[in-house]
């Protein structure tokens, strides 16, 4: 099955670690990152979506961060 995941932080080093972290465990850049304003905080935010195949079949309660 094939599994995805959004990745999302404020942009610091915080971001790329956690999308280093996912691509060490195998998961696979999606499409292109993103980069937005969080008006409600006042900080700019990174965001990047990654896949990953698996065994299994997908249910609704699989963790995906676990994966």
């Amino acid at each position: 099955m094939k599994l995805y995941r959004f990745l999302s932080e404020n942009d610091t080093s915080a971001f790329c670690h956690k999308v280093t972290d996912a691509l060490n465990k195998g998961w696979e850049l999606y499409g292109s990152p993103t980069y937005a304003h969080d008006a409600e905080t006042g900080s700019m935010r990174c965001g990047q979506a990654v896949t990953k195949e698996v065994d299994g079949t997908y249910t609704p309660d699989i963790k995906l961060g676990e994966q």
